[in-house]
């Protein structure tokens, strides 16, 4: 080899030292623009996390008011199908007082015997239409005076009977089912 071929020899070689790059993904400034990127993820998805979370808050609570509603709705049928005569009884709850009171008449001839007689069978089959529709009466005469039940616009003094006793029914009370209609109107031993 000649001395010029070994010259241009070394200068490559040196060329070639000098020339050696660090590849670019090394750099500090992509180092950083990788963190940033990986930092701006990861705060995304906690963003997407924290909008995945309150949605499924609120999913799950329309759900509730969802079941909550059917229920109800369900409870108002119920209650519906229930008493669903009560305005028709307590219609017919005066109808049944006079039925009563001209029962309590008494037939002095043979037409007014025959007229009260087929009064009797109507007011019986009136009384049994209601009780088909779950309506009881109240007991009240001799029981223990009950606010819920009974409606006291009098009181006397009886030594003879106990403290709280119904004395006299003025008027008959009725329940549908549990419900209670119309209180009985009594006087109550003090």
């Amino acid at each position: 080899m000649t001395e010029r071929q070994e010259e241009l020899l070394n200068e490559e070689v040196v060329n070639e030292e000098t020339t050696v790059e660090e590849p670019s993904i090394f750099t500090e400034e992509n180092t950083e623009e990788k963190t940033d990127n990986v930092n701006s993820s990861e705060e995304e998805l906690q963003k997407l996390r924290a909008e995945v979370d309150e949605k499924e808050n609120k999913y799950l609570r329309l759900h509730a008011d969802f079941e909550n509603y059917k229920r109800r709705a369900l409870l108002d049928q119920q209650s519906l199908m229930t008493y669903r005569a009560q305005s028709l009884v307590t219609d017919l709850l005066p109808v049944l007082d006079n039925f009563e009171r001209a029962l309590q008449v008494e037939a002095t001839d043979e037409q007014t015997a025959s007229l009260k007689q087929g009064m009797e069978m109507v007011y019986r089959l009136l009384v049994e239409a209601v009780k088909k529709e779950g309506v009881e009466e109240i007991p009240a005469l001799g029981e223990q005076f009950d606010p819920n039940v009974h409606q006291a616009v009098m009181q006397e003094s009886e030594d003879s009977k106990p403290s709280n006793e119904v004395l006299q029914e003025f008027q008959k009370g009725y329940k549908l089912k549990d419900r209670v209609i119309r209180p009985s109107m009594v006087k109550v031993n003090e």
